[in-house]
């Protein structure tokens, strides 16, 4: 009996001896031994990420301030989280301060940036002498700190965001005139050919491209409605390119020259019509909306309305591809991409903003194997998500589009059993589903 409770003494001192090494060692080795302390608890299952939305990031803003549809999202490298949205969706209700008829609200900066806690840090907007998008669309943080935008406007500028121009009676659209839209596509003159770059408080430090300058899918001085703005490990820039081209372009960020484009299966990109809904389309479809590279060399390229994920080499050389949610209509099925932040980048997270999921894959494998989220307005359901993104600590942000218009933030809780995730059903507001057959 004494050498019983001996050795409970032992293994209860040596297990708080473990915990405060594990303590001392940092955060990255407690994220690490959350792992490797789940994976022990079940051998031979399948363990996989659970996260539950935390519904007070972020804090409140200043000023009245309140976004509208929320389009672009990246963490950088302090892991604060930077969002674009676009000022202009706000309706008229949801504006009265812009025009001073009451005390709430008004249209926050295009962009801003959250830390860890939710506080907001910079923001800034539109500022004269340089293009500015008639639709934001994107936002990436460079290693340096800089503040990249996308766009995907295919009509011109329109009045100021809540101003009483903008919801001034207007004649309808002329026939053949473009407007821009979340579907892509459009024809003819394309005001967001552009891709901007900026420091942080919001000063233009350059530009690829220029408004109104897109001559289609081969011309390499232009981007033609950029959905996403990637960096490789070289520091190549790589964009989605994605809402008016068919294509994926890579450019050099120092010198804003085209380094080379590409189409689906890395053939030539084509400006021929291009039905949605085809899995087996040969080329991509509009929008070609995300480009997210991986630690191994792989590229993986949402073609969203194609319901489908095509992986390359960074060169642009074609490897396989992945189809996802098939039947869906509308808006399509593969929005961004998010990598667990393990070295080996072991699970892969795709937002769904036609089927409101964000669905979890074993990236080897390329398997689903279970989502989360479901449609509604509370906490942890979405209705359009749009974008995604990991923080070093392997928390998921996802923002909304549409009238969803908004930011979360979802807590990572480790690695558990598979089978024991479906059965919960739930974690906080959000459902648990299987994937299809």
């Amino acid at each position: 009996m004494r050498n019983l409770m001996r050795s409970r003494k032992f293994m209860l001192g040596a297990s708080v001896a473990g915990v405060l090494a594990l303590l001392a060692g940092g955060q990255a080795a407690f994220h690490q031994n959350i792992i490797g302390s789940a994976s022990a608890q079940a051998p031979g299952a399948t363990m996989v990420p659970l996260f539950e939305a935390d519904g007070m990031w972020p804090k409140p803003l200043p000023n009245g301030w309140v976004i509208g549809s929320t389009i672009g999202l990246a963490a950088d490298p302090h892991d604060n989280i930077w969002i674009i949205h676009r000022p202009g969706t706000l309706n008229q209700k949801e504006s009265y301060l812009t025009r001073h008829e009451s005390d709430c609200c008004t249209a926050a900066p295009d962009v801003l940036e959250f830390d860890e806690k939710g506080n907001l840090e910079h923001h800034f907007g539109a500022v004269a002498g340089h293009d500015w998008p008639s639709s934001n669309h994107g936002v990436t943080v460079d290693k340096e700190g800089n503040v990249w935008l996308g766009a995907n406007g295919a009509a011109q500028p329109g009045p100021p965001a809540g101003s009483a121009e903008q919801f001034a009676p207007r004649r309808p659209a002329a026939p053949g005139s473009t407007v821009g839209a979340e579907g892509g596509g459009e024809a003819g003159r394309y005001h967001d050919s552009f891709i901007l770059k900026f420091s942080q408080d919001g000063q233009f430090l350059g530009e690829i491209g220029t408004a109104n300058g897109s001559k289609g899918s081969l011309d390499t001085n232009n981007v033609r409605g950029v959905a996403q703005i990637r960096f490789l490990p070289d520091g190549t820039l790589v964009a989605a390119d994605g809402y008016g081209n068919h294509r994926v372009s890579e450019w050099d960020p120092k010198t804003m020259k085209n380094i080379r484009v590409w189409g689906a299966y890395g053939k030539p990109p084509s400006d021929d019509p291009i039905p949605h809904y085809n899995v087996d389309s040969p080329q991509f479809g509009n929008p070609v909306h995300c480009a997210e590279p991986s630690h191994d060399g792989l590229l993986y390229v949402c073609d969203r309305t194609n319901n489908r994920i095509q992986v390359f080499k960074f060169d642009g050389t074609y490897i396989q591809q992945y189809p996802m949610e098939i039947d869906s209509k509308g808006d399509g099925s593969a929005w961004e991409i998010a990598f667990s932040k393990d070295p080996a980048q072991k699970f892969m997270y795709i937002s769904d903003g036609t089927n409101e999921k964000i669905h979890v894959w074993d990236r080897a494998s390329m398997k689903e194997l279970y989502w989360f989220g479901g449609g509604g307005r509370q906490p942890g359901q979405f209705y359009a998500v749009h974008s995604i993104v990991t923080d070093s600590k392997g928390n998921i942000f996802t923002t909304e589009t549409y009238e969803g218009k908004r930011v979360q933030k979802w807590v990572y809780k480790g690695l558990k059993p598979l089978s024991a995730v479906l059965k919960m059903g739930f974690t906080g507001n959000s459902v648990i589903g299987s994937p299809k057959p």
